[in-house]
């Protein structure tokens, strides 16, 4: 199998990778997982001081680095750029706040001290999708490696140029085999997952290559963290200030041309406002500039492979089909590259895969509801809860719905977003387990118990 760089501007392929064989894989796992012993019993300030380097490397490097993500998958270069910096940011946080997080914590007994203490798991297979091909791996790296882990990084296969650059970083700023990349398929991943030198995963990507993870790695009675697909609710509500409404929702679906997880997929319009709403966005979404991702003032680059923009093309055909009514753009760009122009679909209803599945790419799907009650229902009417968005003039109100909103992290007024701060996933089709923040540094270790009987107790 070969594993290729194709720059999804152009269609041409730039860069071919054997996949490892067998022999090799063992090689590198048999690295890690030696490496892993002397790695846990590393002083935690030490583990720190390395993601410290790790951090000076990113920026150092930073356009170096963006380069590659626009060339691999697509990205306009100042987003790209500015993900660099985040992994830079995350891995700073986590130099800052990993000791107070992994710190032992006393437990008050009648008979003797005991405590929890926080243990590495051993090593992690990271399984990456090419969206965020830096920051999806730093922020499943920087914690697991904070803690004691070793990590395995199983990247998308469009993306082996970041991968390998990844692999550098951590080789550079880390103690040789804490992190190494492995240039395999997504079959040998699985297989992998058996293997008793693996103690844990942790997978973003698809809802089906989800379920194919947390099968294979609950056979083997290992841990695993799952953040999948989303199709994330964008509610305007009447007391809404459109035109900032609208300004929102335009970076929240677009941003880096739709392919996030966490994007805006469903805009749900209270019906007294939705025209005044669409006249707001559309206008917004004209001045939008699609074209070369390494230019900078370019707002949307291409679809990151051709297959995905086929697939998105199905699902809005299909759309359309069923009664969705398209107000813009809803094909793809002729020419070279994988581009699909800024699309707007309005009176979409279930039944249609703009309204039951994810988008994946520039399309904005408008859903339009009797009131703020029916607002929320059909936020709530998705086999997915990864996030979403209220957009209101009243904070309470706003904070009031985010509550009742089915999903991992609910946003008032603001786009969703990941923060190293704050812990980050899904709920339902959408995922389990948390990245980021206290709760996902603590995903792979071990919260052990220890007690010591005081002398003269008794049991």
């Amino acid at each position: 199998m070969a594993i290729a760089t194709q720059n999804p501007a152009t269609g041409e392929t730039l860069k071919t990778f054997p996949a490892l064989d067998n022999t090799q894989i063992d090689t590198v796992l048999q690295q890690v997982s030696t490496a892993c012993v002397g790695w846990a019993a590393t002083p935690i300030a030490e583990r720190t001081a390395c993601l410290q380097r790790a951090a000076q490397q990113l920026r150092a490097q930073r356009d170096r680095y963006a380069a590659l993500i626009t060339l691999e998958m697509g990205k306009p270069i100042r987003e790209a750029r500015a993900e660099v910096e985040k992994c830079a940011t995350g891995c700073e946080f986590y130099a800052q706040n990993a000791e107070r997080f992994l710190a032992d914590e006393n437990i008050a007994t009648d008979a003797g001290k005991s405590y929890v203490t926080y243990q590495p798991f051993g090593t992690l297979l990271a399984i990456m999708p090419w969206n965020f091909p830096f920051w999806q791996a730093f922020r499943a790296a920087a914690p697991a490696l904070a803690a004691g882990n070793t990590v395995l990084l199983k990247h998308a296969s469009n993306v082996p140029q970041c991968a390998l650059a990844i692999e550098e970083i951590f080789q550079t700023s880390f103690p040789a085999n804490l992190f190494r990349a492995l240039l395999i398929g997504p079959q040998q991943a699985e297989t992998l997952i058996a293997d008793a030198r693996i103690h844990a995963v942790t997978l973003t990507g698809s809802e089906t290559a989800g379920r194919r993870i947390a099968a294979a790695a609950g056979s083997q009675l290992k841990k695993s963290v799952l953040e999948l697909g989303g199709s994330d609710a964008f509610v305007v509500l009447a007391d809404a200030d459109l035109d900032e409404a609208a300004r929102l929702a335009v970076a929240a679906r677009f941003l880096n041309c739709g392919q996030s997880c966490i994007a805006a997929k469903r805009i749900i319009l209270v019906e007294s406002i939705a025209e005044d709403f669409l006249a707001h966005f559309q206008q917004r979404l004209a001045q939008l500039k699609q074209g070369d991702p390494t230019r900078e003032d370019t707002d949307l680059g291409p679809m990151a492979r051709a297959d995905l923009r086929d697939a998105l093309h199905r699902q809005v055909t299909a759309s359309i089909h069923k009664g969705a009514v398209p107000l813009m753009g809803c094909e793809p760009v002729a020419g070279p590259g994988y581009y699909y122009k800024v699309s707007l679909l309005d009176q979409v209803r279930p039944g249609m895969p703009a309204y039951d599945d994810e988008l994946f790419g520039p399309v904005a799907a408008v859903i339009r509801a009797k009131d703020e009650a029916d607002a929320l229902r059909i936020a709530n009417d998705s086999r997915y809860g990864l996030g979403g968005t209220v957009c209101t003039s009243d904070p309470g109100k706003g904070e009031t719905f985010a509550r009742a909103l089915h999903c991992g992290q609910a946003f008032v007024n603001g786009m969703v977003k990941s923060d190293p701060r704050l812990p980050f996933g899904g709920v339902k089709a959408s995922g389990y387990g948390r990245e980021l923040a206290l709760h996902g540094i603590r995903e792979f270790v071990n919260a052990k118990t220890i007690w010591i009987k005081r002398q003269g107790s008794s049991d």
